[in-house]
């Protein structure tokens, strides 16, 4: 059994709660042994968290322990004692050591202690002196003996280098090189050792000769170079003497190899200079093949012959390589800015291609990228850096993408511009294979012709390069994505100014729908695929200019063509339903007797919006757009129902029955049209919303005028608002007369004074009185239409049950709308209502 010690009353007195610091609680533990891990008494912890109530429970965990209290008090009472005699002990010790005489006696032993240290130390320093003068002779005779066989070991090397030295001279003068090749880089390694004392005039004199030595050597080796590349038949030189000639010069250091190496490549490159002047016609650009079958005949001729002689680490192919290509690429530079504006595409093309394909066969020689070869050849301290022969050509790709430009204007030209809408009827117009049951076009097959184009000039200019140029492409890629967006799609759905002739059985376009359900499908893919392209684009492009790489504008403007299309169906529902909303404006509603099923017009109505959506249905590839066009269209058809029921006023109490019969089958319809595949919560929702308002408008007509009070009680209930003008627009729909009007509206100021719970506004204060002065809201001059799946630009069509605007209603409430702070509620919302109220009241006829 735990012990519950929560109940139990504080003494009455605090112990001052202060907790002891970490190091304290350590060093104490380490005074009296405990140890924090070991089994001991829960009263031996020292801690800050102590907690009497663990205590207790490990002593009594159940009810059965409680018979052991005794003999746990006298085991607590025994602890104590021994603590308390372990005090006393300590208490004692503690006065023991703190003892003034002790304490004194205690520092007289320090005192001699330092002093006994003191004197160790001076000892210690004594000696020290007498060892180092003991051991100073020893550490001259040391010193004698380094110096000794230091001079020992340079007079042997002297003695090494002059031998050397000799026998080098020897050699030099009978042309030896297979054996200079040893004795010379004997030479210089001992004479490095002896660079310090050049300072000694016997010194001095070998050094000069060794650098005599080296010069004599070079204009030996050049000289028999020179025999060597004449092929002098009167005077043969073996390819073996030149070989170890190689050799030596590797010795005489790399200065010396690159001058010997460059001096050889100026040889060879000689006559391709002469041959290949970009003055003369072998030099032009249509000779280019020529210079590089040139220069492979040179590598062979290299390889086979003259290039044996070098060592294989000097990559002398690599050299004659490099400078070929910079000699080529300064040649390509001038002779395409001297072409300027009559270099054709074809010819830039040819010869790059014609560039790329030799330099792609040199990195597969040499199995080494050419721009690694150009880097590991390039001069220390060069002033420009080598590139390649393809990049001068990079500078005038302006021609290929000019002439991309010819390309795709020449394309889009039967698509475009006054041709867009023939075009597109043409593509949309059935065919035989579509009478048959073939699926129908979805999409402009001019729309597949331009990204097709776009994906060869892509790996085209990819391929060739990947800066500058290929930004350029897409740049082209952006400028034609406008255009097609703009004058192919855009101009393809403005009606031509003589529209074909409708049908008779159908009040909308059928062909226009299909045409604008392509415009949506084409505009769709167009997006997509845009997107698709500008990923390819950057993972072509270099690092550099993928950051500004982006066609999110051009794909917005196939949004806006999308949401255009959508416009253009919804004004095609506008005309199919208006037969159908026309007679229902028509219909007398207040001299009906009876409510006898639903109305006529709701037939038509229902079979018109039935016929437009099995239209587009097929037709649109993407849903998410025809659910988008269901949501304004459902927002639409309410709009425009609201309004024909305004126009058809007075309704009666028995007309407004009857259009809550017209309403539900309405409702029912607009939610069976779509199908489980195109309803959506969104949708249902919206739905639900329109038709809740208009219920609630038509109830509380239906609901008599006497008893004034159940009247005015209903309309708080279902409207919610103290609206007098709201109030009014009830009246008039009903159709009361002006005394009934007056006494009604005495009422509801009366009722609605002691109701301060209730709004100033609600979805009545933008009911408009007179619909006849709005404006055709799915004119292709509206604004645009929001393709997100939350926008609520339905409700702007629906003005009528929409929430009030900033900037009030027409007619109506001018309330504005709430704020965080509860605005004050007022019956008549301006001056002029007032009056009008004042002057109506005096003029009535007494009831």
């Amino acid at each position: 059994m735990a012990v519950d010690i929560s109940h139990l009353h504080s003494p009455p007195f605090r112990i001052r709660e202060e907790e002891l610091p970490p190091e304290l609680i350590l060093s104490i533990e380490r005074v009296l042994e405990l140890h924090p891990g070991q089994e001991a008494d829960p009263l031996d912890k020292l801690t800050n968290n102590f907690n009497p109530a663990e205590v207790l429970n490990g002593y009594f965990p159940d009810e059965a322990s409680l018979g052991q209290l005794e003999a746990v008090q006298a085991r607590l009472a025994d602890n104590e004692r021994e603590l308390q005699r372990e005090i006393d002990s300590l208490k004692a010790e503690l006065r023991r050591d703190q003892d003034p005489s002790r304490m004194q006696l205690i520092q007289e032993m320090i005192s001699d202690l330092l002093g006994q240290m003191s004197r160790i130390r001076e000892k210690a320093t004594e000696s020290e002196a007498v060892v180092r003068n003991i051991t100073k002779e020893i550490q001259v005779l040391d010193l004698a003996k380094k110096n000794l066989i230091l001079s020992m070991t340079t007079l042997k090397r002297l003695q090494m280098l002059v031998n050397a030295l000799s026998q080098l001279e020897d050699q030099v003068k009978e042309n030896r090189y297979h054996e200079i090749v040893q004795t010379l880089a004997a030479v210089k390694q001992i004479g490095a050792s002896f660079k310090p004392y050049t300072a000694v005039q016997r010194i001095s004199q070998i050094w000069h000769r060794v650098q005599e030595l080296q010069s004599e050597l070079r204009l030996k080796i050049d000289a028999d170079w020179d025999k060597f590349y004449a092929q002098d038949p009167s005077k043969p030189i073996k390819p073996s003497v030149i070989a170890d000639a190689c050799l030596v010069v590797e010795v005489l250091g790399p200065e010396i190899r690159t001058q010997f190496v460059d001096r050889y490549v100026a040889l060879e490159l000689k006559e391709y200079r002469r041959i290949f002047r970009a003055t003369d016609e072998a030099g032009q650009l249509d000779n280019l093949s020529r210079r590089f079958a040139w220069f492979r005949r040179l590598l062979q001729t290299h390889e086979t012959e003259q290039g044996r002689v070098f060592p294989a680490e000097w990559k002398v192919g690599w050299f004659l390589t490099s400078k070929f290509v910079e000699i080529t690429r300064d040649d390509m530079t001038v002779l395409l800015s001297k072409a300027g504006s009559k270099l054709t595409v074809k010819q830039l093309l040819d010869t790059l291609q014609e560039t790329m394909d030799f330099e792609a066969s040199m990195t597969r020689k040499y199995a080494t990228p050419l721009q690694e070869i150009l880097k590991t050849t390039q001069a220390a301290g060069a002033t420009r850096s080598l590139r390649t022969i393809s990049s001068a050509f990079e500078p005038h790709m302006g021609v290929f993408i000019e002439a991309q430009d010819k390309a795709l204007s020449e394309m889009l030209a039967q698509y475009r511009g006054p041709k867009s809408r023939s075009s597109l009827e043409a593509a949309a117009a059935p065919t035989a294979s579509a009478e048959d049951g073939a699926p129908p076009v979805l999409v402009l097959p001019s729309s597949t012709e331009l990204f097709y184009f776009y994906a060869q000039t892509l790996d085209q200019c990819a391929s060739l390069f990947t800066g500058q140029p290929l930004f350029d492409l897409c740049a082209l890629h952006k400028k034609w994505l406008r255009i097609y967006a703009e004058e192919v799609l855009g101009a393809s759905m403005k009606r031509p100014a003589f529209p074909a002739r409708r049908s008779v059985e159908l009040r909308f376009d059928i062909n226009e729908l299909k045409n604008v359900c392509t415009i949506i499908n084409t505009a769709d893919y167009c997006q997509t695929t845009a997107l698709e392209l500008e990923e390819n684009i950057r993972e072509k492009s270099d690092e550099v200019f993928k950051p500004r790489i982006t066609l999110q504008d051009e794909r917005d403007l196939f949004v806006s063509a999308i949401s255009v299309a959508i416009q253009i169906m919804l004004k095609e529902l506008d005309a199919a339903c208006d037969s159908a909303f026309t007679n229902m404006s028509r219909s007398s509603w207040s001299t009906l007797k009876s409510v006898s099923g639903q109305s006529g017009y709701v037939d038509e109505l229902v079979k018109a919006i039935e016929q437009v959506v099995e239209t587009v249905s097929p037709l649109v590839d993407q849903k998410k757009y025809l659910r988008n066009f269901l949501d304004k269209a459902a927002s639409a058809v309410f709009a425009k129902f609201t309004n024909a029921l305004v126009k058809s006023r007075p309704l009666k109490e028995i007309g407004a029955e009857q259009l809550l019969i017209d309403l539900q089958v309405l409702k029912a319809a607009l939610l069976r049209i779509p199908g489980e595949a195109l309803t959506t919560h969104n949708y249902a929702k919206s739905v639900q919303k329109h038709t809740t308002r208009l219920e609630a408008l038509l109830k509380v007509i239906v609901t008599p005028a006497d008893p004034a009070e159940g009247f005015i009680l209903n309309y708080t209930l279902l409207i919610g608002d103290a609206s007098f003008s709201n109030f009014q627009k009830i009246l008039d729909l009903k159709g009361t007369t002006k005394t009934e009007q007056n006494d009604l509206l005495d009422s509801f100021l009366t009722i609605t004074s002691t109701k301060t719970e209730l709004d100033s506004t609600s979805f009545l204060s933008s009911l408009d009185m007179d619909p006849g002065l709005v404006v055709n809201l799915m004119s292709p001059t509206s604004s645009r239409v929001s393709l997100l799946p939350s926008s609520t630009a339905g409700e702007s069509i629906l003005a009528a049950l929409a929430s009030p605007p900033i900037s009030g209603p027409p007619t109506g409430s001018e309330t504005p709308p709430k704020t965080d702070q509860a605005p004050k509620r007022e019956v008549f919302s301006d001056f002029k209502r007032f009056v009008s109220f004042a002057v109506r009241r005096e003029t009535a006829p007494p009831s």
